[in-house]
């Protein structure tokens, strides 16, 4: 078939090669990628602020809480169960971490605006290790907030709810416990969203000795104790005279009451036991919210990984824009975890595979998906997107990833 004559058609390679060379000549230096859904997810949330740490005070003997305030007087309203995603340098790595907000949204208002985040440091990890070696009163901190719909709403949940934690996913409900009792004292409260809601709040611990933020969900009880409820449960702790044991269906069933809204916040086994307790108790699913639940740092207690691919590492060649590096990635670890201990910037908020901030493409090879929240639109399956702090290298991988 002749199309453009056979000396146009021969030579048609030579004039592609042409224009796309000076296509590169002329392109700009500037990154003009667009991704659509990370550009949504930049639409929908707040840019990034410099705060500075005003007070560093214990929460328990394994937890400490952090005031921010903010430097440019203003801090975005939240709700509670919302967190703050700071972005941090650690020697070479440029990391990003979530944590639950644990002060009250009232808190955040007037002449000197504060908020605050509790963490524990019960074993040794990366992150709170940093936090509680390096940031003093007078740091300056970079976050952004808020993120998460893991609150309460009125027209969704219903007026009883039970708060079950544990660990430091007490946070969201100590935030609850502090609004909940700062309106039930003040007429004038601003926001007022949690002024017909009775708490119930069922906290597992080891020890009584070792509750985090103990002391303000109690003066918060003693404010309005009427409307805030406290158990807490020990696992370990021959002492202690209330409940003992785990937060079992029977511990839950003693203190529900009708029609309540089941709120959770704490750590992936004691997830699963819940979501089973509610299941056998007839709770429908609407009546259970719950937290982004993270990537356990053992990949043994996520449903479905291969067990073959432990200890195992492979090559991820990371391609951002025109530029691409070669590094090593763990099999047992998140791609974000192998990116981040490279010093290649991946922007990741929730840790948990559903808000998209870290989505990025497969080119080649293959992964494990974490299902404990993933969040991926179907044509991102389809398409080979997926979210890199909720994925398993399981071969050599070739992956692009936003440029930040």
């Amino acid at each position: 078939m002749k199309v453009k004559g056979f000396f146009q058609d021969v030579t048609g390679v030579k004039r592609i090669v042409k224009a796309r060379e000076e296509s590169f000549r002329e392109a700009s230096s500037q990154n003009t990628q667009t991704d659509p859904i990370r550009s949504l997810a930049d639409a929908i949330h707040p840019d990034k602020q410099v705060f500075t740490v005003t007070k560093v005070y214990e929460a328990s003997p394994t937890a400490r809480t952090f005031r921010f305030e903010p430097e440019c007087g203003h801090i975005a309203p939240f709700q509670c169960g919302q967190y703050a995603n700071f972005y941090l340098t650690i020697g070479s790595s440029k990391v990003t971490r979530a944590y639950s907000i644990s002060s009250a949204p009232y808190q955040a208002l007037g002449e000197n605006p504060f908020f605050e985040i509790t963490i524990r440091r019960n074993r040794p990890y990366f992150v709170p290790d940093w936090f509680f070696e390096n940031v003093k009163e007078g740091s300056k901190i970079t976050a952004a907030l808020p993120f998460s719909q893991f609150y309460y709403e009125p027209l969704r949940d219903s007026s009883r709810i039970m708060a079950l934690a544990g660990g430091s996913g007490i946070t969201p409900f100590a935030s609850m416990a502090k609004e909940i009792a700062y309106e039930a004292t003040h007429e004038d409260a601003p926001y007022q969203t949690l002024k017909n809601v009775d708490l119930t709040i069922l906290y597992g611990s080891v020890r009584h000795t070792d509750i985090v933020c103990g002391d303000q969900i109690e003066e918060a009880r003693k404010q309005a104790p009427d409307r805030i409820h406290v158990v807490h449960v020990m696992s370990d702790d021959p002492e202690w005279e209330g409940e003992k044991g785990f937060v079992t269906k029977e511990i839950m069933q003693k203190y529900s009451q009708p029609d309540m809204t089941y709120f959770f916040c704490g750590p992936l086994p004691m997830f699963n036991m819940v979501e089973k307790n509610l299941s056998e108790m007839g709770v429908p699913a609407k009546r259970f919210r719950h937290d982004a639940i993270a990537q356990p740092a053992n990949v043994k207690f996520i449903p479905g990984f291969p067990a073959d691919q432990v200890g195992r590492t492979y090559q991820l060649t990371v391609v951002r824009g025109i530029q691409k590096d070669v590094i090593e990635a763990k099999a047992d670890e998140p791609v974000a975890v192998a990116l981040e201990r490279a010093a290649i910037p991946v922007d990741t908020h929730c840790r948990a595979g559903e808000c998209g901030f870290c989505r990025s493409q497969l080119l080649s090879g293959s992964i494990f998906v974490s299902p404990l929240g993933d969040g991926r639109r179907r044509m991102d399956k389809e398409m080979g997107w997926f979210h890199a702090c909720s994925s398993y290298p399981t071969s050599d991988l070739t992956i692009r990833i936003p440029i930040i």
